[in-house]
């Protein structure tokens, strides 16, 4: 039955019979007679079928949130099996924004020094991706907004709070400059994030909100990408503090606040861990949850 609603989850996200069957693993007719099998065994039609997927029936779309809850409880009770027996172990899947990706490196460093044997994989995703990767259960947590968009049910530890710089070549006018307000970006060329980010809706609405209407001449989905323009012109770029100090070191760059045009927003946004609402918790998500409330505490105690 597990097996059987792994196949059904696959399929409910792909959409397509062909390509769930391959994210599995396995054949496409294995695929589609493990879904009628399931189907037999409720007692309805989950899937509306013609030449090609047709979607979820009504009762499929209920069958599916059961799937989502069942698979979790079981992948839980195999996660408690196992920490009872050889200590936490196993792999942690995290996916985050962009931006937030030295913050990543962080708890998992942190995390690993006192959990050797447990593995992570990191994947740099956009915000909304996060959201539905968790829900199909295809990530365990996520580093991402807490605050600008809606998060369902989940579990979130904020981490830091995301304020702006401006990074410029050091041959740039800006490049003395104490502070740059949001205003003097007009005209100038802005190379930012692609607008599927939710970094690039908050820098658009700091521009907007500054009196210009956001352009940019280059956008990419890679901050890596963004710095090395502005390394290898007259280009600028609009990063938060902690990823600008990191990819500006050793390079002739310089990084200048930006003044904030609103001032509720002078803390920045927050970004935080997210996870799965559920209690409890498997033991190695608890103790990561459990590690970013430490750095957050202890960020506190800092700031204060």
């Amino acid at each position: 039955m597990i097996d059987k609603l792994e196949m059904f989850i696959a399929l409910a996200k792909e959409e397509h019979f062909g390509r769930a069957a391959a994210r599995l693993g396995i054949t496409q007719p294995s695929l589609s007679a493990g879904i009628k099998q399931l189907e037999e065994q409720l007692g309805v039609q989950l899937v509306f079928r013609g030449s090609r997927y047709g979607g979820l029936t009504p009762e499929g779309q209920t069958a599916l949130d059961w799937a989502r809850r069942i698979v979790s409880d079981t992948r839980q009770l195999r996660e408690e099996m196992r920490a009872t027996r050889h200590g936490l172990s196993g792999q942690l899947r995290i996916a985050v924004i962009p931006t937030a990706l030295t913050w990543a490196a962080r708890l998992s460093s942190r995390f690993a020094e006192k959990h050797p044997n447990v593995r992570f994989t990191l994947l740099s995703r956009t915000s909304v991706e996060i959201l539905s990767m968790l829900e199909n259960l295809d990530i365990d947590a996520g580093l991402s907004y807490l605050d600008n968009e809606p998060m369902g049910r989940v579990s979130s530890v904020p981490l830091y709070g995301e304020t702006y710089m401006l990074v410029c070549n050091d041959a740039s006018p800006f490049a003395t400059r104490d502070q740059v307000g949001w205003d003097e970006l007009d005209g100038q060329k802005l190379c930012l994030l692609t607008p599927d980010m939710q970094n690039r809706r908050i820098i658009n609405g700091n521009l907007a909100s500054a009196g210009i209407t956001p352009q940019a001449m280059v956008e990419s989905n890679s901050t890596v990408a963004l710095v090395a323009h502005v390394v290898s012109g007259d280009w600028f770029t609009v990063l938060p503090g902690d990823i600008a100090r990191f990819l500006a070191g050793g390079k002739p760059l310089r990084l200048i606040p930006l003044t904030t045009p609103d001032a509720s927003q002078a803390q920045g946004h927050a970004v935080g861990l997210i996870a799965p609402y559920r209690e409890p918790h498997t033991p190695v998500l608890a103790a990561l949850l459990d590690e970013a409330r430490r750095i957050s505490e202890v960020k506190g105690r800092l700031r204060s």
